[in-house]
């Protein structure tokens, strides 16, 4: 059974079983007070009745007495003590109701009793005779109004609660269809997807709030991480097909000319062993970088914390001069505090002195200081630096300028773009300023640790 067919049945029974114990309540408390009001009515008629009759009793025969105050609908009897007696009656209609009587009582009694399928009001009341003798005056009325009209409030409640059933019913299945409808947009949008392979998304009511617009927002903002996913896992298929080719076919080729003329020719040897090494080398840096930008922000496990930048920036400078014989000066004004991330702080700055070294042969200098609001650290080369009409591409992946991104130096196009995507992460902003013969400047803006 369909969502919306269990929300439309389940919401008209609950609807109909609350109309029906509602009506049946109204139906108790209505029939019970008009009962109890008959009864309360009742007595006080039995009661001025007694009354009038003790007054007359020595005067005008009991018979008479009876006759003179006999209800409509109903019947009065003198009942004496002794059982065995005759007990003469009165009835207005004139059938025998000899068996509609209560047992002699001394107290009084107030009762609905049923006879031959009527229901009636029987009192009965003791008095004290003129010989002195206690009996009994019972007086009993017919209910058969009350009980026409509690049968006609029986039908009205009946008819009421299956008109009002159909509005119920109707209002319903609108409002099943009005509470699926998200849901059956969403399993729409996933046969779409799951269709045509494209990601899509589903349209929000901006200005509602509840749980159903909150669960398309959560379904949106997955289509947009799974699209995010499905993109870089493209792209790192595309981009490690197209980049891992070439190294590939370079050892292939120096590989098959070892096996053709190593053994003869000693130099060649060392020529291909030495190009396999480093091509090996580069395939294992890409590969490393292709990883990690194929990652999502959020997976890469960032810590942030109060940094010690000028301690950070010390160190890695030791760490680059020890690997590559290079020059690195470090230069900073007191203790420099930063709110980053330490590990890929230093992952940044370590591209950013790759690419320095690369393209200069001179030293490097690695600046660390503070502005309102923020610090940074400036990485400056001397070196062969980028046009101003190339600067804005090189944060795109496998770009290369023409002059300094060579293969011969080592590099893929993956290092900015990398740079940038772990700037980011650690909620820095990188910055590259640069000359053609002058040299470039990487400038790395934190916030200032408090």
């Amino acid at each position: 059974m369909k969502l919306s067919s269990k929300i439309h049945l389940y919401s008209s029974v609950l609807m109909a079983a609350i109309l029906i114990v509602m009506n049946l309540s109204v139906y108790y408390v209505f029939s019970k007070m008009t009962v109890d009001s008959q009864l309360e009515q009742a007595e006080a008629e039995a009661g001025s009745i007694v009354k009038s009759i003790a007054h007359s009793a020595a005067t005008i025969p009991i018979d008479d007495l009876l006759r003179s105050y006999v209800p409509a609908d109903g019947k009065i009897q003198f009942v004496p003590a002794d059982s065995k007696a005759k007990s003469p009656y009165v009835t207005s209609s004139g059938e025998d109701m000899d068996e509609l009587k209560l047992p002699y009582n001394t107290n009084k009694q107030v009762e609905q009793i049923l006879y031959e399928g009527m229901r009636y009001v029987l009192v009965s009341l003791p008095v004290i005779w003129s010989d002195g003798a206690v009996y009994n005056i019972q007086i009993s009325r017919s209910l058969a109004a009350t009980m026409e009209t509690l049968q006609v409030l029986r039908i009205v409640l009946v008819a009421v609660t299956a008109i009002a059933l159909v509005p119920v019913i109707i209002s319903t299945r609108i409002l099943g269809r009005l509470i699926v409808q998200p849901i059956t947009a969403l399993i729409r949008t996933m046969r779409e997807i799951r269709q045509s392979g494209r990601f899509r998304r589903i349209e929000l009511k901006e200005k509602s709030k509840d749980e159903l617009v909150e669960m398309g927002a959560a379904f949106n903002d997955m289509i947009t991480l799974l699209e995010s996913n499905h993109a870089r896992q493209e792209q790192f298929v595309s981009n490690a097909s197209h980049e891992l080719k070439t190294p590939l076919t370079i050892i292939e080729s120096y590989a098959s000319l070892l096996k053709r003329r190593g053994l003869d020719r000693p130099e060649l040897f060392m020529e291909s062993v030495e190009a396999i090494h480093s091509e090996a080398i580069r395939m294992k840096e890409m590969t490393e970088q292709l990883l990690l930008l194929a990652r999502n922000q959020d997976q890469w496990q960032v810590e942030m914390e109060q940094v010690d930048l000028v301690a950070l920036s010390e160190s890695s400078a030791r760490a680059f001069r020890d690997a590559y014989n290079r020059t690195v000066e470090v230069e900073a004004d007191g203790e420099v505090l930063g709110w980053t991330d330490s590990r890929r702080l230093k992952q940044l700055l370590f591209i950013l002195l790759d690419n320095a070294r690369k393209y200069s042969d001179e030293h490097i200098v690695i600046q660390v200081g503070r502005k309102p609001s923020e610090v940074y650290i400036r990485v400056i080369d001397r070196g062969i630096g980028i046009a101003k009409d190339e600067l804005e591409h090189v944060f795109d992946r496998f770009y290369r300028v023409d002059e300094a991104r060579t293969r011969r130096g080592g590099g893929a196009g993956l290092g900015l773009s990398l740079a940038k995507d772990i700037a980011e992460a650690i909620s820095a902003v990188l910055e590259l300023d640069s000359l053609p013969g002058v040299g470039t400047t990487a400038t790395i803006r934190l916030k200032e640790s408090k």
